[in-house]
C-alpha cells in the first residue's frame, strides 16, 4: 500500500480525465488492459499518472475498429518492445474489412433507394410491379405479392 495521495490517481480522476466511466476502468483491470493499481492505506486504488494516456489509447484503438482482445495482443507487444509487423499487418486486415463492410452497406442502400422509388407499402403484400424486394433471398418461396390464405 502506498501512503502518499500523490502516488497516484484515484479511481475517479481517472475515469474523468480519461472520458470513461469508473465500470470501465474495472472491465479493463479484469481483461487486462490495465495493470492492478496499488492501493492507499484507505483501500482506494492509486493508479499512475500516465493510465490516462494509455486508456486514450486504447480509446483510439477501438475507434480504428480493434476489439478489445486485439488491442490487449498489441498493447503486450508492445510492453515486449519487441519489434513487430503487427500493428500493419492487423490494420490492413482491418483495411480489408472495412472494404467489405462498405461493399455491403452500398449493396443495401442501393435496395433501399429501389423501394423508397417503387413505394413498396408492404413486405408482405406488396403491390408494386416489378417489386425491387428480394423476397426469395429472406428465407420464403413463396412470392411476397400472393395472398398466402
Amino acid at each position: 500500500m502506498i501512503p502518499a495521495r500523490s502516488a497516484g490517481l484515484r479511481t475517479g480522476e481517472v475515469a474523468e480525465r480519461a472520458g470513461v466511466n469508473i465500470q470501465t476502468l474495472r472491465y479493463y483491470e479484469r481483461r487486462g488492459l490495465l495493470a492492478a493499481p496499488v492501493r492507499s492505506i484507505g483501500g482506494h486504488r492509486l493508479y499512475p499518472p500516465d493510465t490516462v494516456a494509455l486508456l486514450n489509447v486504447i480509446k483510439a484503438a477501438q475507434r480504428l475498429g480493434f476489439t478489445l482482445d486485439e488491442v490487449a495482443d498489441l498493447l503486450d507487444a508492445g510492453r515486449r518492445r519487441h519489434p513487430t509487423r503487427d500493428l500493419r499487418e492487423r490494420a490492413t486486415r482491418k483495411i480489408d474489412e472495412i472494404d467489405r463492410k462498405i461493399a455491403d452497406l452500398t449493396a443495401i442502400r442501393a435496395a433501399l433507394t429501389e423501394v423508397a422509388e417503387a413505394r413498396c407499402e408492404s413486405l408482405a403484400h406488396c403491390t408494386c410491379v416489378d417489386c425491387p424486394v428480394p423476397f426469395l433471398t429472406i428465407g420464403s418461396a413463396e412470392s411476397h405479392d400472393e395472398d398466402p390464405t
